[in-house]
């Protein structure tokens, strides 16, 4: 997929990787980027940032993206606006709790922001992409969709549903024109690894591998949408982590473990 003349929805655009994406298809030439956060302030900001360069082309959008009532109303108004969108970015994400002792309340809003977003978004636009015979749906996971974060049971397990989310709407939707691409980033230079919200982890994730600056991340996106694969792996080192992960499951929980005990002094 090519970003130039497309119709672009970014979640969790206030800040970080969703900024950072939000600001590089504009400047590939994206026809409109829809900019959605709950945080009113940055997404106006960025929203007149964008139209101030080319006018009327780009919209920001205040909105609780785990609640389906206002997904779908956002999703409404870009399309009354520019059209159908042709690239939904759910990016909006969480990072809370820890242990089992991780309250009933955290876990449940971990499963809204980071999977139930999700398919609010992709309930309300597959249907009209599989009619038209094209869309694209990219989700924003994490390494830890695909391996595991130390420290933060509830965004571990979600980040893994988001995964096999992703994963169900290309096996499902994928041969009636319906692209999805699925962003497993490691350490990126953003207020969740920084301490806004950070995770009891985030050492962990610094010790796993280098930090990226958002506009990296979002570099490697439009390079994986433009050859529409699955996986993009900012951090490449992540795929040879879930290799090794694959090919000894016990040896890699004990390799964690012992980064566990590194990280953690226990």
């Amino acid at each position: 997929m090519e970003i130039s003349g497309k119709v672009v929805a970014v979640t969790g655009a206030a800040s970080g990787i969703g900024r950072a994406m939000a600001r590089r298809f504009h400047a590939d030439g994206a026809a409109a980027v829809a900019v959605i956060d709950r945080d009113a302030a940055g997404v106006f900001a960025l929203a007149q940032e964008l139209n101030a360069s080319r006018p009327d082309s780009a919209v920001g959008i205040v909105s609780n993206v785990d609640r389906t009532e206002e997904v779908v109303g956002a999703i409404d108004a870009i399309e009354a606006r520019f059209g159908m969108i042709d690239l939904y970015c759910a990016n909006a994400g969480i990072s809370l709790g820890t242990d089992l002792e991780t309250s009933d309340a955290d876990w449940d809003l971990a499963f809204a922001v980071n999977v139930k977003a999700h398919y609010f978004a992709a309930r309300r636009l597959v249907p009209g992409w599989v009619a038209r015979g094209d869309g694209y749906f990219l989700t924003t996971a994490s390494a830890a969709g695909l391996l595991s974060q130390i420290g933060s049971a509830p965004y571990s397990v979600t980040k893994h549903a988001a995964v096999a989310f992703a994963e169900w709407v290309s096996i499902t939707y994928g041969d009636r024109g319906v692209k999805v691409s699925c962003l497993c980033p490691q350490g990126v230079n953003t207020n969740m690894l920084n301490g806004d919200i950070a995770s009891p982890g985030a050492d962990a994730v610094r010790a796993g591998g280098a930090v990226l600056e958002p506009e990296e991340v979002a570099a490697a996106v439009v390079e994986t949408l433009r050859s529409e694969r699955f996986l993009v792996l900012p951090h490449p080192e992540v795929l040879t982590y879930w290799q090794r992960k694959a090919g000894d499951y016990d040896r890699w929980l004990a390799g964690m473990r012992k980064l566990q005990a590194r990280v953690f002094g226990a």
